[in-house]
């Protein structure tokens, strides 16, 4: 603002410089105020970290320490008393068995070669034999039948004069869609620990012959998918040939579906074709291209602590911790009746804390009141953020606690974000998919891999039936 001095000085001017002086005031305090937005809106970006956002752990300074939104307990760091701890354990069965004697004093260097043993002493060694090629040389009768019919007893599978075999294609499927390896670091490994050089093509054919064989299964998940009592739906931005594409997941306590596609929302939802036939009930974050889909919603609470600690320890509001105690104290209640072998909440307890949820958010709009811009702008008027949130809180209560009247339906969607973090290692490990195939290759095996995982069948033999022809790929869609 102008000085005092300057403006006595400005009333002794004459009347057409103090209205140009108090245009450029004018001009100058709007300005300011824009500046002044600005700052705050950078304040606001710079004061979020994995715990009050949605931005990954990567992205934290190294000197903040993001708060966890779990109550603190009294409990120390580590396994806890009574927990059930694993170890190494003398096996029943042996492999092999080295003899070892003894042949001198190890004080007074004394032969003690012809001393017979007093007692034989046992130690298990868990040790990997030594690893190498091995080299399979199927050798066939050749019969004429006399109907002119030309038989060979070569075994399924063993179709070329020279091949790899079930074993070593598994485990290069494994290494590149489970462990996430690059081609190149394949290579190496193989190299390293068999002494053999394979091809980059060699490698791509073992991950192309996977993709094709799950085709059948992909499509049975989908169909599986969209009759779910419960599921979530997440997705995440993915590099491709330089571009970012998106990856879209859907997600069960059995089974994990990935698909790649160009866009986020429900163009590319419609394309995959779960969401469009699903009728039962969707969990995920506040994006509202889902709710473009007539099925029931479940709404992230993970996502929506995170927005709560932002409030609080960016603008200071107490209803914010208010409702992030309220909302741990129903899971609370949730889990205690779920162990207690209940289906649901008494209704006196469920109108109690509904009338609480109701009193905070009409407590947080009190004091946060809508205030329209002084200038009219284009498009919608800007609202803080504490405001939005309250919005939200009181626009979608019956989807943030349906996990507290429907105990089918999950407090957070972090079964879903879990399924979907590895697809961010995976992208840091190799920086990028060389070709929108090749993500499709990864998203349709590790698809198959992490249902697997989920109905505890073995990764690796989970894989190698795909090259043996047996039932495992039909099971994990009955």
């Amino acid at each position: 603002m102008i000085p005092k001095k300057l403006q006595v000085r400005i009333t002794q001017l004459p009347k057409e410089s103090r209205v140009l002086i108090e245009l450029v005031n004018s001009l100058y305090s709007a300005e300011i105020d824009q500046l002044k937005a600005r700052i705050k809106q950078l304040e606001d970006q710079i004061a979020k970290n994995s715990s009050n956002s949605s931005k990954p752990p990567s992205s934290d300074e190294y000197n903040k320490k993001p708060k966890s939104s779990k109550p603190k307990t009294d409990k120390k760091p580590g396994g806890q008393k009574g927990h059930k701890g694993s170890t190494l354990n003398v096996s029943a069965k042996v492999d092999r068995i080295e003899n070892h004697q003894v042949q001198c004093c190890q004080n007074c260097n004394k032969d003690l070669s012809g001393q017979q043993a007093e007692r034989i002493e046992h130690r298990q060694e868990f040790e990997i034999p030594p690893m190498k090629m091995e080299v399979i040389q199927h050798q066939s009768e050749v019969k004429t039948c006399t109907c002119g019919c030309v038989n060979k007893a070569f075994p399924e599978g063993v179709n070329h004069p020279v091949q790899y075999g079930s074993n070593f294609k598994s485990l290069m499927v494994y290494l590149q869609d489970y462990q996430l390896l690059p081609y190149a670091r394949t290579k190496e490994l193989v190299k390293d620990l068999f002494g053999h050089a394979i091809s980059t093509g060699s490698l791509y054919n073992f991950r192309k012959y996977s993709f094709d064989k799950l085709a059948s299964f992909e499509e049975k998940l989908k169909k599986l998918l969209t009759v779910c009592v419960v599921a979530g739906f997440d997705e995440t931005g993915l590099r491709v040939m330089a571009k970012r594409l998106w990856l879209h997941s859907c997600s069960t306590d059995k089974h994990a579906y990935y698909q790649v596609d160009e866009k986020r929302g429900s163009e590319a939802m419609d394309r995959i074709g779960i969401l469009p036939d699903f009728k039962g009930v969707a969990i995920h974050d506040y994006w509202k291209s889902y709710y473009k889909y007539e099925c029931e919603h479940g709404l992230c609470n993970a996502h929506l602590l995170r927005d709560l600690i932002f409030i609080e320890e960016r603008f200071e509001q107490d209803w914010a911790r208010q409702m992030i105690d309220l909302l741990l104290k129903m899971l609370s209640a949730k889990n205690k009746a779920i162990a207690k072998g209940r289906t649901k909440l008494s209704p006196s307890t469920l109108k109690r804390y509904q009338k609480r949820y109701d009193e905070i958010v009409r407590n947080g709009l009190k004091i946060n009141p809508f205030k329209p811009p002084a200038k009219k702008t284009r498009g919608k008027p800007k609202k803080t953020p504490p405001l939005n949130l309250l919005e939200r809180l009181q626009s979608r209560t019956a989807d943030i606690l349906r996990f507290l009247y429907d105990f089918k339906v999950c407090f957070d969607n972090n079964f879903s974000e879990r399924d979907i973090r590895m697809m961010k290692v995976k992208q840091k490990i190799s920086g990028c998919f060389r070709s929108l195939k090749g993500a499709q290759y990864f998203a349709r095996v590790r698809s198959y891999i992490m249902t697997a995982r989920k109905q505890q069948v073995n990764t690796f033999v989970a894989l190698k039936s795909l090259f043996t022809y047996n039932a495992i790929v039909e099971m994990l869609t009955a």
